[in-house]
């Protein structure tokens, strides 16, 4: 019998093409299933990381177990704005290639934090860090055929409707649960936005589910308790975003768009007041626009 990860690798290598000549960039890249999907059909991965130590001992698991030597780790913190500018143009000047852009990276504070540029720390990771390297990153995937960003988000962005009034967390109690399903509201709109705005990339954001990771542990341990026997393993929730990667399929889809289980998914639940209007979702991308310049190495 074979067991669920053999399983879930079998799908995996039956399932999506060789991509031995494509380049991947991931940030926060502490899962190595997502690389072992990559890695079953070949490619170059960079893993843009916090950790180094981590890292390499991921690198190193990944090149032990696949064979391929193609990894490449980068050292970045998401919540540092001003090095996620200089990361980006500086991986620019000395890769020509990159096909496809993975935006894993989150932070859920405990409690209200600023980085050194003062802004909060959670929005620089999960809105303006992720802003940043994409933008920053078309011009080069505009470059290769086929190109994608896929954002991961979270089902909590559902009951979030999008305000732009707050962005830093200033006023109010700081609800780091809430504060996290609205920075994951605003990355599904940053999807929409720029898949209407840069047309030769293809865009999407997914939902994993709920997955045993140490990230719901530690942000939700009540929650982590109770469903434990029902969360999802690492390579499970990995597995829509090595489709939406990798596979012809995907691209068959509308840029843009928000799935989940490999399947498009409604944005809204049904009758739900998170609906937003178009004028406050082009209002959020030009904060974000006016705000990253602000940046900007010169």
């Amino acid at each position: 019998l074979r067991s669920n990860e053999e399983k879930t690798k079998a799908k995996a290598a039956k399932s999506l093409p060789s991509i031995s000549s494509r380049d991947f960039l991931q940030n926060n890249a502490a899962n190595i299933w997502f690389y072992y999907l990559f890695f079953i059909t070949g490619g170059t991965i960079h893993m843009v990381c916090r950790n180094k130590d981590k890292a390499e001992e991921a690198r190193a698991d990944i090149v032990k177990e696949t064979g391929n030597k193609e990894v490449y780790v980068h050292i970045l913190d998401l919540s540092e704005t001003r090095k996620v500018w200089e990361f980006a143009e500086a991986f620019k000047r000395k890769y020509k290639t990159l096909n496809v852009l993975i935006n894993n990276a989150g932070a859920i504070m405990s409690q209200r934090d600023v980085n050194a540029e003062g802004l909060e720390k959670s929005f620089a990771v999960n809105v303006l860090g992720v802003y940043i390297l994409t933008k920053s990153l078309i011009p080069l995937l505009e470059k290769s055929p086929d190109p994608r960003v896929i954002s991961v988000t979270s089902g909590g962005m559902l009951v979030q409707k999008l305000r732009i009034g707050n962005l830093q967390s200033e006023r109010g109690r700081f609800d780091s649960t809430m504060v996290y399903a609205q920075h994951k509201r605003q990355q599904v709109v940053m999807t929409e936005q720029m898949a209407k705005t840069h047309t030769a990339v293809h865009f999407s954001v997914m939902h994993p589910g709920w997955v045993d990771t140490p990230a719901v542990a530690n942000a939700m341990p009540d929650f982590h308790r109770s469903m434990k026997e029902s969360l999802r393993t690492p390579e499970q929730g990995a597995d829509t975003v090595v489709w939406l990667a990798l596979s012809e399929a995907a691209t068959t889809n509308p840029s843009g768009r928000f799935y989940q289980d490999r399947k498009l998914a409604p944005t809204h639940l049904p009758l739900a007041w998170t609906h937003s209007s178009p004028l406050e979702e082009q209002k959020l991308m030009s904060l974000l626009d006016d705000l990253a310049k602000t940046f900007q190495p010169h």
